[in-house]
């Protein structure tokens, strides 16, 4: 069992369609600390990247980097850019290959985590999604079944949003906010869980 043309294009497909639900949640939350444009933003992007799908090839790392390509196409915010960094860096490592190990999830979000790092200038602890990404990596270690992975990342990403909701935002146009975002989740970390709870 591995990941390959069909459970990449199926599971993008149900983020997507969940993304359309939570959507006007999103937006209410970014709203709180940001543009309140994040759900608008995921929805864009998800229809984009359902759009793209029949035209995907079989290679996964290729698949991903159209999907990353689809996803900036439509959105221009700093959110948008951050996941299109971690798809390109799951992209180059799993380059010309037809399917990936479950076992590789935890390496590629680690190899995610560090490009969007790099990229957002943003350090773990600055309560941003790096924090929720990192949580998922570590907690997804050693695991092969794509159902213990996806119940452990989603279990590991509930607590940190639980530990981080309050204390302030460190970066970004959320730390504007100051003691404001103290109790709020942030919204990066929130559309990171809706990812997580579209593949479930």
């Amino acid at each position: 069992m591995a990941l390959d043309h069909a459970a990449l294009s199926a599971g993008l497909a149900a983020i997507a369609a969940h993304m359309e639900t939570v959507a006007d949640e999103l937006n209410a939350l970014d709203g709180q600390l940001g543009d309140g444009d994040l759900g608008v933003t995921m929805v864009r992007g998800g229809r984009e990247v359902v759009a793209s799908l029949p035209s995907l090839p079989p290679e996964v790392g290729e698949s991903l980097m159209k999907v990353a390509q689809a996803f900036t196409k439509v959105s221009g915010s700093s959110y948008g850019t951050l996941l299109a960094t971690g798809l390109m860096s799951a992209a180059k490592a799993t380059h010309g290959r037809t399917d990936v190990p479950w076992s590789e999830v935890s390496p590629l979000l680690e190899g995610a985590l560090e490009a969007m790092r790099t990229r957002g200038k943003a350090s773990l602890g600055d309560k941003t999604v790096l924090d929720t990404v990192a949580a998922a990596a570590e907690a997804t270690k050693g695991l092969d079944d794509p159902a213990e992975i996806l119940t452990a990342a989603r279990k590991a990403v509930a607590e940190t949003m639980d530990r981080f909701r309050g204390q302030p935002a460190k970066i970004g146009r959320a730390r504007i906010f100051g003691e404001k975002s103290i109790g709020l989740d942030d919204p990066g970390m929130r559309a990171f869980k809706d990812i997580l709870d579209g593949l479930g």
